[in-house]
């Protein structure tokens, strides 16, 4: 039960993550870690950053390389 709760809130964790590096990829607006005082938490919140922008660059490869996916010639 407690196990399926962590998971959930993990699995929550990364997808915002994951919006938050595909807003920065797209806009180029990111949160400002260097404002945090404390360099543990500083230090969490770039790893919590970096794992959105790891899984952002796992599908953005996958996307690239299929063949349900096309790349948009309107821009």
């Amino acid at each position: 039960m407690v196990l399926g709760k962590v998971m959930h809130y993990t699995m929550d964790a990364v997808l915002l993550s994951t919006v938050m590096a595909g807003i920065r990829r797209s806009s180029g607006f990111t949160p400002e870690t260097s404002g945090i005082s404390d360099p543990t938490l500083r230090s969490i919140a770039d790893r919590f950053l970096g794992v959105g922008e790891t899984i952002f660059d796992m599908a953005q490869a996958t996307a690239v390389n299929s063949e349900y996916f096309k790349k948009d010639t309107r821009r």
